[in-house]
């Protein structure tokens, strides 16, 4: 399939054309212009969802009539089909160097699960009326989205494998060409599509982030929820102004609306009314990713279980809504993104695994439906069933607040052996900056072994995903080869840095299994040759036999197991392969040698 799209040079002519021009093309809109743009969202009166054909001719024909409106296609997705990338911008510029110095950016992810269409379509009216002027023109923001992420999962249409969900009459699916979860795989970038969503991520380096989404929860009154990035996490001054600003003015535009919003209902088979914890978007998640380049992200949620045209014109009044606050806030949000940027190069500490902070709560006045546990006619034991005739309005729990269990130094630098090409890949896909080693040197280097960890018994996303991981750091001496990578921590990019390169965080590169190859022990030991060895070195370290009869008393399982013995013995031996175990990313620590003699050179 091909669709024709302007090209770059269009776009500069277009952004060139006489303001006279431009303002003859938008104001002489007519009703019956107006009525020739209508989606299949309306045709079908809230029934139904545009393909994806569909999706991108509407996009393309808008791009086509309306000078403020451009489109792309940029990189590729695992389904053969490229992805777009559509912008609105009132002036007719579409070089992002230019718009972000005075501008707002909002980046609206639609499709990553193609089941949950609403933004698809919301999207498409959103567009549709910015071009036609149904809506008046933003002059402060500039809004771009992708209009279906998950081609793959857009392709397989169906009406049946979204069992709980109420419209529309067919859909999309959740997994993608490849049948990744797409939502997961933004740090890992397992598929074409994450490569292709971080080159356009950072191309726009959106100030916003939105990612539309449908809830598979409870049952509640809200058609709208809302999954703001966690605020403790994204922290300091900009975590503030999200929890704070944000999120407030986006509850209040939609209640001026009629649009009832709450936090996402983070419950499974409980009533919400017992009280919940706001979702943890590690960085596997679109928000979590976004954060880690200080961009304020939110999902929305709207309810599986309410009809389907009210969920799209919802999810449209909260992007309308999002604009109107960009459009007032710009100057404040980019303000602060700049200062958190600046902060977060000096930083000498960085938190890592957070978790609830059981001391603090927050209270919402909950919008819900009664709920009692009754006999199933199905299995006979005790089912939930919800009484929308008997909707209530209480004080509820909201657990928001998160603390972190980790604290580590930021390093100066991370230094990542050639033969880790498959890293460096990623770190390039995500505009990381780095330098080589000239020539080969010795240098004393901040070194992990990996203590301790767990793994998951079930694949996860095509992983057994790591966890609990837990690292013993020395120094040592690290001979390097030219041609090794040298990764700097003063950069845009540093909290992305940490959060892969750091093993015992939740999203590490190490957690998702890059550098399994470490966890296998290559060479050996045949017991009746090393049991003369075992002894003789026994005799010869005081300290070592100690331990070992200590261990031998304390732990009856060992002292019964003569091969754990020696292992035992061998593990603590100068014949153990220093590879095994040992993280295979050093660290050039502040202040040190390593760092005068490499990064300062």
């Amino acid at each position: 399939m091909h669709f024709n799209v302007r090209t770059k040079t269009n776009f500069k002519f277009l952004a060139v054309l006489p303001a006279f021009f431009l303002w003859l093309s938008c104001e002489t809109i007519t009703p019956d212009k107006v009525a020739s743009y209508e989606t299949t969202f309306e045709r079908s009166e809230g029934l139904q969802t545009a393909t994806y054909k569909e999706t991108i001719d509407f996009y393309i024909r808008l791009a086509k009539d309306f000078p403020e409106i451009n489109i792309q296609t940029i990189g590729e997705t695992d389904s053969g089909y490229p992805l777009h990338m559509v912008t609105f911008n009132p002036d007719g510029d579409f070089n992002f160097d230019h718009v972000r110095a005075n501008k707002a950016v909002i980046l609206v992810n639609n499709g990553i699960h193609p089941g949950e269409s609403d933004g698809i379509d919301a999207t498409m009216l959103l567009f549709r009326d910015l071009a036609t002027r149904q809506l008046e023109h933003p002059k402060n923001v500039v809004l771009v989205t992708i209009p279906i992420y998950n081609v793959g999962g857009a392709l397989y249409r169906n009406s049946n494998t979204r069992a709980n969900q109420n419209g529309p009459e067919s859909y999309g699916f959740r997994g993608n060409a490849r049948n990744y979860d797409l939502n997961r795989d933004f740090i890992k970038m397992d598929t074409k599509n994450a490569v292709t969503f971080a080159q356009i991520f950072h191309l726009v380096q959106p100030d916003i982030f939105v990612d539309n989404h449908v809830s598979n929860g409870a049952d509640y009154q809200y058609t709208l929820t809302h999954l703001f990035t966690q605020h403790n996490k994204l922290g300091g001054k900009l975590g503030t102004y999200l929890e704070d600003e944000l999120r407030p003015q986006l509850e209040q535009a939609l209640a001026a609306k009629n649009w009832d919003i709450t936090p996402y209902v983070n419950v499974f088979n409980r009533p919400p009314e017992l009280g919940f914890t706001q979702f943890m978007d590690h960085p596997r998640y679109s928000t979590g990713y976004t954060t880690l380049w200080n961009t304020l992200g939110m999902m929305v949620e709207t309810h599986m279980l309410k009809p389907y045209d009210g969920r799209v014109k919802g999810t449209y009044a909260l992007m309308e809504s999002m604009m109107t606050i960009a459009e007032k806030d710009y100057k404040t949000i980019k303000k602060l993104r700049k200062e958190t940027e600046e902060k977060q190069l000096g930083m000498a500490k960085y938190f890592l695994n957070w978790q609830v902070d059981t001391s603090k709560t927050s209270i919402l006045k909950f919008k819900g439906f009664n709920a009692e546990q009754i006999e199933s006619e199905v299995t006979g034991l005790a089912r939930l069933k919800y009484d929308r005739n008997s909707p209530f309005e209480k004080e509820t729990v909201y657990r928001n607040h998160f603390i972190p269990m980790d604290t580590i130094d930021v390093p100066a630098a991370y230094v990542i052996p050639q033969s880790w090409r498959n890293i460096i890949q990623k770190l390039e896909a995500n505009a990381i900056q780095y330098t080589e080693v000239p020539e080969p040197m010795e240098v004393l280097l901040e070194t992990y072994t990996i203590s301790e960890y767990n793994t998951r018994d079930n694949p996860y996303e095509g992983h057994y995903l790591h966890y609990n991981t837990k690292v013993n750091k020395r120094l040592d001496n690290i001979q390097l080869r030219a041609g090794d990578f040298i990764v700097p921590t003063n950069q845009f990019g540093v909290r992305y840095l940490l959060e892969t390169l750091e093993p015992q965080a939740a999203d590490s590169f190490f957690n998702w299994n890059f550098f399994d190859t470490v966890l296998q022990q290559k060479e050996g030991f045949s017991p009746y040759v090393f049991e003369d060895v075992a002894l003789e070195m026994l005799q010869k370290d005081s300290v070592l036999r100690q331990n070992f009869l200590v261990k031998k008393e304390l732990d009856e399982a060992f002292s019964q197991n003569w091969y754990a013995q020696l292992d035992w013995i061998y593990q603590r031996s100068k014949y153990r392969e220093k590879p095994f175990m040992g993280y295979p990313v050093y660290r050039i620590t502040k202040g040190s040698q390593a760092e005068a003699l490499i990064l300062k050179e």
